[in-house]
């Protein structure tokens, strides 16, 4: 397992601004975009020479870039499906890999409303009237494959796949009720606490799907300098300082 030691990642901060005068690319989740630009400030402000540039889409997307080459130097996906596919195919450094941080899943709506117990009693299909329920692409994308495991988890998944609205990403699903475009959504927490435009009205039980993980992996084959600068940044993401920060943004660090 790739755990980090505090001694570890103040030795690291301490010598960094001057091993450091490159650039890093990470490939992350769309529902890490916020908490990774407050980690990559944070990282930077101890490493001036460098520059970690992050390339956030769904997790299935970024996979199938790194894998037909694309110039990442560490990937951090919404669930292991996507790592694991990765590593069969020999593009991530096995000995890295590590969870990172949770996650939780959350019914929202574009308009507010009392809170809701989501279970087999819930009634999707009336909320919904003749609207889309906006979630991400079910069969490829992380939130959208923990969101089917709910709803079939709950039994609502045959009455309800023909209402609804898939999109690229999480992020995507999100914007579709942010803007009215779809009255509900299913959306991780973390993006509904960063969008003030819609509203948390339930939460689906830890017991009804995966447990939401971040799967973080440093990517193979890449040159030394590159490679010591996104192992750096690799163990800062698993300081008690970055942890600070994944917790200010909703998310739940791993055990």
């Amino acid at each position: 397992m790739f755990r980090l030691k505090n001694f570890i990642a103040a030795i690291c901060f301490a010598y960094s601004s001057q091993l450091f005068a490159t650039t890093v690319n990470v490939f992350a989740a769309a529902s890490l975009g916020n908490v990774l630009d407050a980690l990559v400030e944070a990282f930077q402000n101890e490493t001036k020479d460098s520059e970690i540039r992050l390339s956030l889409a769904g997790s299935s997307v970024l996979a199938r870039q790194i894998a037909a080459g694309a110039p990442a130097h560490l990937f951090i996906s919404a669930n292991s499906h996507w790592v694991d596919y990765l590593q069969t195919h020999n593009h991530v450094e096995v000995s890295s890999r590590d969870t990172l941080a949770h996650n939780q899943l959350v019914l929202i709506s574009a308009q507010p409303g009392d809170p809701m117990t989501l279970d087999a009693n819930t009634d999707f299909l009336a909320l919904l009237g003749q609207n889309r329920l906006a979630l991400a692409l079910v069969d490829a994308v992380p939130a959208g494959m923990y969101a089917k495991a709910a709803l079939q988890s709950l039994g609502q998944w045959e009455r309800i796949q023909g209402s609804l609205a898939q999109a690229d990403n999480v992020r995507a699903a999100l914007k579709l009720v942010a803007l009215g475009e779809a009255p509900y959504g299913i959306v991780y927490a973390t993006d509904a606490k960063a969008e003030p435009r819609v509203y948390q009205r339930g939460v689906f039980s830890r017991e009804s799907h995966p447990r939401i993980s971040y799967t973080s992996a440093e990517v193979a084959n890449k040159d030394a300098e590159s490679r010591a600068l996104a192992n750096a940044f690799h163990r800062f993401l698993y300081s008690d300082r970055a942890k600070a920060i994944f917790d200010a943004y909703g998310f739940q660090t791993a055990d």
